[in-house]
């Protein structure tokens, strides 16, 4: 059965479902704002999905491991399986799925996935950490995909909002059509901190980047009010919302999309991580409410 545990610190309040490890909601303890997108299935039903095994679409939906075709859905199954709840104090949590009949069936592997989530000082620290207990190289892609309110206060829009970055980025768009994303890119981001916020820009989908330098980006909106994360060592990054949708995700991933042409096998797939048998694998994100 679900459930959904608290977290605070007198600073964030903040709840996530033992389905998916998902963060259900995030607050400031002295504001009523609810910074989370609260999920609308006539939209978007999801919050902040766990991204795993795998980050986007494979194409056909299908993979090769050992020449034997397995089956995964866009963004893998972590975000649908129950965790087990672990190491629960006041202030962080942990969750935990491992591999099991099922996920054996689409992901021919063992794995631990632990998803941990702690309050320090005035940010939620998210951590995910990948063990491989086979005795062969474990394959996967790991991503996180909050959906933040957007506008926060009922008398804004989205154009009043913006992403900013860290430093001046000159970065081009991965097109995505069907759920694949294309080689090459067009266009983007040019010497600019700064990315209004459009419908138009989603209207083809997620902005996807693979060469963002930028580790600490920020949604924010008039008065400064929003959101940062920081995210070290996660190589691809994008944004997304839906035209009409009050939300919108900033999504730091270990992984990628197929594109079109690719070959199927596990192995070759751009971003996939080949985890050593006995290694654990480790990512962070810090959100901090503004």
């Amino acid at each position: 059965m679900d459930k959904v545990t608290a977290i605070a610190d007198g600073t964030l309040r903040v709840e996530i479902s033992t389905r998916g490890a998902e963060l259900q909601s995030l607050r400031r303890a002295d504001a009523e704002v609810e910074y989370l997108w609260q999920g609308d299935p006539a939209l978007w039903g999801r919050r902040a999905p766990i991204l795993f095994p795998i980050v986007g679409r494979l194409r056909g939906d299908r993979y090769l491991v050992a020449g034997r075709e397995y089956r995964l859905p866009q963004h893998g199954f972590a975000r649908e399986r129950l965790f087990s709840l672990h190491d629960e104090t006041d202030t962080a949590v942990t969750m935990e799925l491992c591999e099991s009949e099922e996920t054996r069936a689409h992901y021919p592997f063992a794995f631990r996935l632990a998803v941990s989530y702690a309050l320090r000082a005035t940010s939620l620290v998210q951590r995910l950490e990948v063990a491989n207990p086979n005795d062969r190289p474990l394959p996967f892609s790991v991503g996180l995909h909050p959906a933040f309110r957007c506008p926060l206060l009922a008398d804004e829009s989205l154009e009043d909002y913006s992403i900013e970055f860290e430093v001046a980025e000159t970065a081009d768009r991965y097109p995505v059509v069907d759920g694949l994303v294309a080689r090459h890119g067009e266009p983007c981001l040019r010497s600019q901190s700064s990315l209004p916020l459009r419908p138009e820009l989603f209207q083809r989908g997620a902005v996807v980047f693979r060469e963002l330098q930028s580790r600490r980006v920020r949604l924010v909106g008039p008065g400064g009010l929003g959101v940062e994360i920081a995210f070290a060592d996660f190589p691809y990054f994008a944004i997304w919302s839906k035209p009409g949708a009050a939300f919108v995700c900033l999504e730091p991933w270990c992984g990628i999309a197929d594109p079109p042409d690719a070959s199927g096998h596990i192995e070759d797939k751009e971003g996939i991580v080949l985890l050593p048998s006995g290694a654990t694998f480790a990512r962070e994100m810090l959100i901090s409410p503004l």
